[in-house]
């Protein structure tokens, strides 16, 4: 019972994180540490697989009608509205994918609990999020180059402790990209990757591990499902009325709380 329970405040925390521009992956890592996770690496790989999974199935069915539309520009063979927006998601893809085929390696070293480097990044996250909500909101939208640029971003928010929606949105926002189209795009061009990666992952059996409890997975699958749902709409709410600056203050705290602990002052 205490596997499931666990399993499920994961999730919650993954459902809230993927969405709000908190960091998931930072707070993913600190809902471990907090929570005593003594699993072996793959095990704790594959939850942290199964709950990206459920948050991008929430962003689908969030964007449903977006998620159509990209499908329909896909397999349409005219240049129409719908195949440059499918274009360009396929665009701001490549950094994320070049760094994951060439980085993977010493990007799973970054996940190991490194407090002091979550909170670092954090800060990153913090500042990023305080400046775009400076921003003056306009009617423009996204480009190729914009794509490509906020592709950038995605990648390098690969780092556990930044962001990944907070790089992109406040990117984007910066960009001059009209605020709710910078969320729209933000949250369905990792969709692809996500579902890219859990596909690369389980044909190289890099998620088999063995005798695995099914229903902590399921629990936080579910979990992370709801909330993200939750999360995803009124996160775009709050892009819209510019209330970036109040996760900026929440990333200083919680940086500040996780340098003081990775250092060992308390």
């Amino acid at each position: 019972m205490g596997d499931i329970i666990n399993a499920i405040i994961l999730g919650i925390i993954q459902g809230l994180t993927e969405f709000l521009p908190v960091s998931s992956s930072g707070h993913l890592e600190i809902g471990k540490y907090l929570l005593g996770d003594n699993s072996m690496p793959d095990e704790s790989m594959l939850m942290t697989v199964i709950l990206h999974g459920a948050t991008a199935l929430s962003t689908m069915v969030v964007f449903r009608k977006e998620v159509m539309e990209i499908l329909k520009g896909l397999f349409q063979f005219k240049m129409n509205e719908e195949t440059l927006f499918s274009l360009k998601i396929i665009l701001s893809m490549i950094p994320a994918v070049f760094v994951g085929l060439f980085f993977e390696d010493l990007i799973e070293t970054l996940f190991s609990r490194n407090l002091l480097l979550i909170g670092l990044m954090l800060f990153v996250t913090g500042l990023l999020l305080f400046l775009a909500d400076l921003s003056k909101n306009t009617e423009k939208e996204v480009s190729f180059g914009n794509a490509l640029i906020i592709g950038i971003a995605q990648a390098i928010a690969i780092l556990p402790g930044i962001s990944r929606s907070g790089a992109t949105i406040s990117t984007s926002v910066l960009l001059g990209i009209d605020r709710t189209r910078a969320a729209k795009f933000s949250f369905l061009m990792v969709v692809p990757l996500i579902f890219g990666k859990m596909a690369k992952d389980i044909m190289d059996g890099a998620l088999s591990a063995p005798n695995v409890d099914v229903l902590p997975l399921a629990a936080g699958f579910v979990a992370a499902f709801f909330t993200g749902i939750a999360a995803c709409v009124w996160m775009i709410a709050l892009v819209k009325k510019s209330k970036l600056s109040y996760f900026a203050i929440y990333c200083f705290i919680v940086g500040a709380i996780a340098v003081a602990k990775g250092m060992g002052l308390f």
